[in-house]
This record gives structure tokens, C-alpha cells and sequence, in this order.
């Protein structure tokens, strides 16, 4: 849609409120039992499983989307019935997107690829939308781009926004994840305005965080998006999908994340489509906690191994 400054400039946030609604979250929820190995599986398949580091190598690559295809041992996959299951996606850099394509291939989970400079997002920029043309050639289904901050913490949105579009038109096909980099906007209002910014300019999910920041997801800024996501879609009809990324490496707070996506948005948001999370850490810590379940006893981590 074209950009609406009156919606964007109205945009407020009452960050006391917002805090203290976040706070009251992780004690609101307690799931035991066979429901919590039903939404550590949810969460599983919500995955999108991350390597994003100077070392990567095609091996390590490939190990990870073994681990993609099959997130848990095949023991515990039998025991919990859950045949079939997969993480929602792989993200990596895009030298990496070939391997994983391949590693992937007829396997239906798709290749996300980092791109537009990232993480900080200031190598020129005719260089940023070429990555992205280069990265869709090379197989990736899905691009995480990085937005510039300064148009943000300058309320530069009409710069923001050329920028989202032309970015979200040099995706095709693909799909677009618009990382706003939230703990370097200094406010939840501009968070806001930010988030409803991207989307008027076709992002097809918000995301919270590059992962490199000081400060990553956190349940405040993730309260923030997704409110502008439900506002977005109550005005226009469109869902936009939302993507908390950097942090979040324990059970018990994926499934904090997942009670309030149910809360805030609806059943509709659990699906891959809409929700994913950005971790790394995260499926070793559910396969854990999944092994308590089904015998009773925690297991050391080299049980569940990467690859």
C-alpha cells in the first residue's frame, strides 16, 4: 500500500504499560504433560535453525540441515509420534545458500538467506539490493533483510519506506523478512512506527533483531510488533508474519512466546507461514526437555547433537 504518514505519525506506545503486561507473561502460563511436549514440537516446526558465523563451512552447513530434517533422534521422534516433523526454515549467509539448497532439496524446507549488508546494513546500497538478486538466483526462498536504523531514529519514514520497497521488489517471489534491528531504535514507540512502516511497503514478516545486537528479542518490543501487526491486519485484511530473533535459547521461553502469539493474534499466527523464531540454540534445549518427558530424566547435550 502507499505510505499513510497520518497512521504512522499517530502511532503511540505507553511503555510502562507495555512493560508491565510483558512481565506478568512468563508466570500466565504453565503447560504440563502431553501439552507441553505438544508445544515444544510446535515450536520446533516454527524453527528457523541458524548458523551466521564468520567459520561456516559447507560440512557444518550440511550437518544443519540434517539436523532440519530431522530435529530430534528417531527414538524420541517414534515415542512422541511425530514422523514427519521438520524446523520451519535453514538461515544462513549467502555463500552458504547453494549448500543448503542441495542439502535440502525435496525436503520442502525452505533456505532463508541473510542479506543487504547485514547486520549492520551500511555497505552501499546498490550493493544491498544486488546481494538480494544474487541470493534469490542462488535458491533462497526466503530474505532477511536489514532495514538503516538512522531513517528510523531520524523519522525519516518516507526513506524507510522506498527503501522496504524496493527491497521487498528485488525479492520476487521470495519472501522478505524485515529485521528492524529494536535495540537500536531506542524506543518502543519508533519500533512501532517502524514496524507498521515496513509493512505498508510489503514485508512479508517483522523481525525483531539481527542476533548481533546488545539487545535482542525481548517480550516488551515483541508486545510492540505484534499489536502493529493486528492493527495492520484490522485495516487493510493482510497478515504479516512476525519473527523474534537473538536470545531465545530456552523451552520455557519459546513457549512464553508461543502463549502470547495465541493470545495477541490467534491460532492462526502458529503456523510457519506467520511465526518463526531465529535460534540456534534453541532446538538442543526442546530436545532436552522433550527427553525428560519421555523418560523422566535430563540428558547431557551431546545427545542431541547438532548434525
Amino acid at each position: 500500500m502507499e505510505l499513510d504518514l497520518s497512521w504512522v505519525r499517530a502511532v503511540q506506545a505507553n511503555t510502562s504499560a507495555i512493560e508491565r503486561r510483558a512481565a506478568t507473561l512468563p508466570g500466565r502460563r504453565s503447560l504440563k504433560k502431553d501439552y507441553q511436549a505438544a508445544w515444544l514440537c510446535k515450536a520446533i516446526s516454527l524453527i528457523d535453525l541458524t548458523t551466521l558465523a564468520g567459520d561456516d563451512t559447507e560440512g557444518r552447513v550440511r550437518r544443519l540441515c540434517a539436523k532440519a530434517r530431522q530435529p530430534m533422534r528417531a527414538d524420541m521422534i517414534d515415542a512422541l509420534g511425530m514422523q514427519g516433523l521438520t524446523t520451519g526454515a535453514v538461515c544462513v549467509y549467502h555463500d552458504m545458500v547453494e549448500p543448503a539448497v542441495e542439502a535440502l532439496h525435496g525436503s520442502g524446507i525452505p533456505v532463508a538467506a541473510v542479506s543487504t549488508g547485514f547486520p549492520a546494513g551500511l555497505s552501499p546500497y546498490r550493493l544491498r539490493i544486488a546481494e538480494i538478486g544474487e541470493s534469490v538466483a542462488a535458491g533462497a526462498e526466503e530474505i532477511d533483510i536489514v532495514i538503516t536504523r538512522r531513517h528510523v531514529l531520524q523519522g525519516n519514514w518516507q526513506a524507510l519506506y522506498d527503501e522496504m520497497r524496493e527491497m521487498r521488489a528485488a525479492c520476487g517471489e521470495a519472501h522478505v523478512k524485515a529485521i528492524l534491528a529494536t535495540g537500536e531504535l531506542g524506543t518502543l514507540r519508533n519500533v512501532a512506527r517502524a514496524s507498521l512502516v515496513c509493512m505498508m511497503a510489503g514485508a512479508d514478516f517483522i523481525k525483531t533483531s539481527t542476533g548481533k545486537e546488545g539487545v535482542n528479542a525481548t517480550l516488551p518490543v515483541t508486545l510492540t510488533m505484534i499489536r502493529a501487526i493486528r492493527d495492520y491486519e484490522a485495516r487493510t485484511g493482510f497478515k504479516v508474519g512476525y519473527k523474534p530473533a537473538g536470545g531465545i535459547s530456552k523451552a520455557k521461553d519459546a513457549l512464553t512466546y508461543l502463549a502470547l502469539i495465541k493470545d495477541e493474534l490467534g491460532v492462526r499466527w502458529l503456523q510457519p507461514d506467520l511465526f518463526r523464531f531465529g535460534a540456534s540454540s534453541l532446538l538442543g534445549d526442546i530436545e532436552r526437555q522433550l527427553e525428560h518427558h519421555l523418560t523422566g530424566a535430563y540428558s547431557v547435550g551431546w545427545r542431541h547433537a547438532m548434525g
